[in-house]
């Protein structure tokens, strides 16, 4: 009888193994926790984004501390104090190691742009509150001397005739230089482009090394030469299409999807479609170890390069509030320029606690790389363009933002932005999940949450995505919202779901796992989308840039 029962037991525990034998928890979602699911769908690792991929933390390291007070900037006096706060930063540029330029408590008034060209450095207020820093911008940009920096991007609204038609409204109006770019706190490198808008402006890239092969999601790429490469460099990968419409590249990025192509992607060959900026960790003979994965597989016809890269590092702004006076506004593309802070060129460098209010844009960025963007709040009683935008960038991370005003784009991936990340994120007033097409792909919304009033038809348009029309689709393959959690604000009833649209026939392969709230919703997304955990919170794992940053740190 013994034996018997013993049999039994072990016959029901072998058949328990093997019946599990595919599943790796049966409390996350398929796509992580099942391994024939795993195996079918490919999804990023998004845990390498943010300040130095995730693995340390912003820290006020020992530096030497300018006052701004030293060089005339006094608070509350009502008087301008650009002069006083660019002459402070100049003063900086001769000091060696880190240096914190320290704003003083109260009302400064700046009508001019504060550029920090230097590494190693921290521009920080005195918080954000009532005793803390607040920057007054009483004048937009449009109202400065032209930046030399965006002459390129002059030429090109001109040459192109770019602008804001609305013949309901009576508007016909040239864009604004910026409507993307420009900001009142301004990161660059000097003599660098900001953006390759014109190729009569393009200079051949320094090249450090061919690249021969590389696969998706590993760290290794064989190269052809490497010229003075080392451990520790920060390049910048770069492949090309070169194989026109039908190339290979625009198969792999929209997965043979049939979907608009537009013209942008082949139409200039010696333009970089995908761009990774990162550290090299190791080099053994003709093999480079990188600190990122590779997002598509490198094959001949790409021609991959590694090639130079000159940005500042260690750079950061902080504590302090942006404010800017109410205005009315004319129209999108025609911005005047309140735009707050402009991050261009910065790798392991970071902005946080900090409110900007009535901007047209927060934050706006491009070409940076491993930047944590955390606890922002913008907020504001005009309609403005964009809040923190992504643009151009790789392994940013947009950390616990509120966004209480509305906006064009509440949150946006735009033009060749990859592998980024917008987590534990929130926003209030008519939210937008923008991807803005241009190449852009494996970017992640992760456990954010969004406060809506549907249409009468039972519909939201979460997922709209702007972007020209020779740049779309709206994103490549594997863009991913993870646990988005939708608050509806009046009053619907619960036994008709709401439909969340907004990207048909647009943006093939993207993941919506856990879509949860205070109704029952569907989802209506673009081609071959995959969804799981629909109506569902995800409690397990609320985050999939912490689980995937926590597994891969194990």
């Amino acid at each position: 009888m013994k034996t018997t029962i013993i049999r039994f037991l072990l016959l029901a525990l072998s058949f328990s193994i093997i019946s599990n034998t595919n599943v790796l928890s049966q409390a996350l979602p398929k796509i992580i926790g099942d391994k024939a699911t795993i195996k079918q769908n490919y999804l990023p690792d998004y845990s390498f984004a943010g300040y130095h991929n995730g693995e340390l933390q912003i820290l006020n390291k020992d530096a030497h501390i300018i006052l701004a007070i030293d060089y005339g900037a006094i608070p509350n006096d009502g008087l301008d104090d650009s002069k006083a706060l660019i002459n402070a930063i100049e003063a900086t540029n001769d000091i060696k190691g880190n240096v914190v330029l320290q704003l003083p408590a109260g009302k400064l008034i700046l009508s001019d742009i504060l550029y920090i060209k230097r590494s190693h450095f921290v521009l920080r207020g005195s918080g954000v509150g009532n005793a803390g820093t607040e920057i007054f911008c009483p004048r937009p940009m449009m109202y400065l001397d032209n930046p030399e920096q965006l002459k390129e991007l002059r030429e090109y609204l001109i040459e192109f005739d770019k602008r804001e038609i609305q013949k309901n409204n009576n508007i016909d109006l040239p864009f604004s230089q910026y409507t993307w770019s420009g900001g009142m706190i301004w990161t660059q490198v000097p003599g660098e482009r900001v953006k390759s808008y014109l190729r009569k402006y393009d200079q051949p890239s320094r090249v450090l090394a061919k690249v021969k092969q590389g696969n998706r999601g590993e760290h290794v790429m064989t190269v052809s030469n490497i010229n003075g490469l080392k451990v520790g460099d920060i390049v910048q990968l770069e492949l090309f299409n070169t194989e026109g419409e039908k190339g290979s590249m625009i198969q792999d990025l929209y997965k043979n999807s049939n979907v608009k192509i537009g013209s942008h992607h082949w139409e200039f060959p010696d333009m970089a479609i995908v761009k990774q900026q990162v550290e090299i960790t190791k080099i053994t003979n003709n093999k480079i170890t990188i600190n990122s994965p590779l997002t598509i597989s490198i094959k001949p016809s790409y021609n991959a390069q590694l090639v130079e890269w000159k940005h500042l590092d260690e750079v950061g702004i902080e504590q302090l509030r942006i404010t800017f006076p109410n205005a009315p506004r004319i129209a999108h593309h025609v911005e005047p320029g309140y735009n707050g802070i402009y991050l261009t060129r910065v790798f392991n460098s970071w902005v946080r606690d900090v409110v900007i209010s009535n901007a047209d844009s927060g934050i706006l960025s491009e070409e940076i790389a491993n930047v944590t963007i955390k606890d922002i709040v913008t907020e504001g009683t005009e309609m403005a363009h964009y809040t923190v935008a992504i643009s151009g960038s790789y392994n940013v991370l947009v950390k616990n933002l509120k966004v209480y005003n509305k906006a064009f784009h509440s949150l946006s991936f735009n033009t060749l932005s990859t592998k980024n990340v917008y987590q534990n994120c929130e926003v209030f007033n008519s939210p937008l999940l923008d991807q803005h097409s241009g190449a852009n792909h494996q970017n992640l919304f992760d456990n954010v949450k969004v406060h809506i009033n549907p249409n009468e038809d039972n519909t939201y348009p979460l997922f709209t995505g702007g972007g020209a029309s020779y740049w779309k689709p709206s994103h490549g393959a594997y863009s991913t919202f993870w646990n988005l959690n939708v608050h509806v604000l009046n009053k619907q009833d619960s036994k008709k779901p709401i439909i969340l649209d907004g990207m048909k026939g647009d943006g093939p392969y993207a993941y919506i796992v856990g879509v949860n709230g205070n109704n029952t919703f569907k989802i209506d997304y673009g081609p071959h989308s995959y969804k799981e955990n629909i109506n569902e919170s995800l409690d397990e794992v609320p985050s999939l840039y912490d689980y995937q940053l926590k597994k891969r740190m194990e």
